[in-house]
């Protein structure tokens, strides 16, 4: 039995009335801020425009999509959370899933497409053609449990497009219902007053830290939030710095030519760029790294407190730039290149040095 379009609501078809208007004012407008306008998430508007022919959803089945990928050759991975976007070509080989408990995790390692997958919440997937002033553009789109986008994949131009389109046609999805119904966003638990937490045990813990990914269960076992443990470890391990930091830390990595790692996530991925960085382009509230394989657009006025942190493991200090938002929601974070077993660029080091302390 063929996939089928089944009839809209009155509600999708005011909204899909809606978007196509706010489109001929703005064509250029981005999906997430056109949503952002009507008043919906990106996921209801993606699918209160489904057609069954430019845009179609896909069937839950992430994992099989994303193993599959690799067959197109060259896409964009693009990743984002509200005040930063991170986008990276390359092929999508070496993708491999386990499930630890409830956490279903997810690799994606290579050179170009580096990625780490938090599966539990995603939720929705689409194949997405729109037209561009550079003619049609096709992706798959991922969406998690509250319509907020995890992930989207974009075809190039040194994409295998009968490949792409092979496989958005496997793994259509029967149900093609403009409906979709999304979790309502769950307020972030606050912190415990600092007089609550054993933010001393916290640092003896840290000085003790063997491996840059530990940090996250030190957060948990003591009950402490990311922003409030930086803020009240000693200096040794994380201080301050001005919040034009990033583009500064942009600027010296290109002059003096030290490799980085940038990564950028939200619940359901992270998304790392390991490389060089050339053209950097302020434009409007945007600070851009535009080069030809990858592209950072972060959102300036968004961010709240950046710091800089010096966290122990087995191969010696990792120093790291780690930038939030005003919820204390971590945007981007950036770091010198590094493997396991190979100690931290020293030119990486004499930039992050250039970065003056401020008072926390």
């Amino acid at each position: 039995m063929s996939a089928q379009v089944k009839l809209r609501t009155d509600n999708e078809n005011q909204l899909l009335v809606k978007f196509n208007q706010l489109k001929a004012e703005n064509p250029s407008i981005r999906p997430k801020d056109a949503a952002d306008k009507l008043g919906v998430t990106e996921a209801e508007l993606v699918a209160a425009r489904i057609d069954g022919k430019t845009i179609f959803r896909l069937e839950n089945k992430f994992q099989e999509i994303l193993k599959r990928i690799g067959a197109a050759g060259e896409v964009m991975a693009l990743t984002r959370n509200d005040a930063c976007v991170h986008e990276r070509k390359g092929v999508y080989n070496n993708v491999s899933f386990m499930a630890e408990g409830r956490m279903n995790m997810g690799l994606v390692v290579n050179p170009d497409i580096d990625l780490r997958l938090f599966m539990n919440s995603w939720a929705f997937a689409f194949a997405v053609e729109e037209q561009t002033a550079r003619g049609p553009k096709k992706s798959i789109q991922f969406y998690m449990n509250d319509g907020v986008a995890t992930h989207k994949i974009y075809v190039t131009g040194n994409s295998n497009i009968e490949e792409f389109d092979k496989i958005i046609s496997e793994f259509r999805a029967e149900d093609q219902s403009a409906q979709i119904t999304v979790a309502a966003k769950q307020p972030k638990k606050p912190d415990l007053a600092d007089s609550e937490v054993d933010y001393k045990g916290f640092e003896q813990a840290l000085s003790q830290l063997k491996d840059t990914h530990d940090f996250y269960i030190l957060l948990h076992k003591f009950n402490i939030g990311r922003v409030q443990a930086l803020r009240l470890v000693s200096e040794e391990y994380a201080y301050k710095v001005d919040n034009n930091s990033s583009r500064k830390t942009l600027e010296l990595a290109r002059d003096k030519g030290c490799e980085i790692m940038v990564f950028v996530g939200n619940k359901g991925n992270i998304q790392i760029h390991t490389g060089a960085v050339s053209k950097l382009v302020e434009h409007g509230e945007y600070f851009n790294v535009l080069d030809p394989k990858f592209n950072l657009h972060l959102n300036e006025k968004l961010i709240s407190k950046t710091f800089v942190t010096r966290k122990p493991t087995e191969d010696g200090i990792v120093t790291a730039l780690e930038v939030f938002d005003k919820d204390n929601e971590l945007i981007v974070t950036f770091f010198g290149k590094r493997k396991p077993g190979i100690p931290e660029l020293t030119l990486w080091r004499e930039i992050i040095s250039e970065l003056p302390k401020i008072a926390k």
